[in-house]
């Protein structure tokens, strides 16, 4: 299996910190028919929390994204690379986006089986096409 590295559109909210308020917004979601890949959640102080989610492609998805609140972050430009999990892949690509002189705003990963995922957040459009570029090339030329 191959590594896939691609540009990841987030959308990000701010929502009520009340019990429901996410759930309301993730059943909308998955009302206009959004199957989430990537979804964090976090409280910003007791009357508020920012969730981020991905992706959000079709006309109807981003309607009622924008219907919730939702709208594509301006400010965080975020790569998703998917492929065959193995011990210190996740520091192997942060360093080689590092190489390059990137700087991260944020990562996320999971593995489940044998496969892996990454989303990485950077700040600038350069910053992610710096990362999609370093990613790639450490990926094809590494031997696995």
């Amino acid at each position: 299996m191959a590594y896939t590295v691609s540009k990841a559109e987030v959308w990000v909210a701010d929502i009520r910190n009340r019990p429901g308020t996410l759930a309301r917004t993730l059943e909308a979601m998955s009302n206009a028919g959004v199957q989430l890949e990537f979804m964090i959640a976090r409280k910003l102080n007791d009357d508020t929390s920012r969730v981020f989610l991905a992706p959000i492609k079709s006309p109807k998805q981003k309607k009622a994204a924008r219907d919730v609140g939702l709208s594509p972050a301006s400010n965080l430009h975020s790569i998703r690379i998917e492929g065959p999990d193995r011990p210190g892949l996740g520091a192997e690509i942060t360093r080689a986006i590092a190489a390059e002189g990137v700087n991260l705003r944020g990562a996320s990963g999971a593995a489940i089986g044998r496969k892996a995922v990454f989303h990485i957040a950077v700040e600038t459009e350069q910053a992610m096409k710096d990362a999609l570029r370093a990613t790639r090339k450490f990926l094809n030329t590494k031997k696995r």
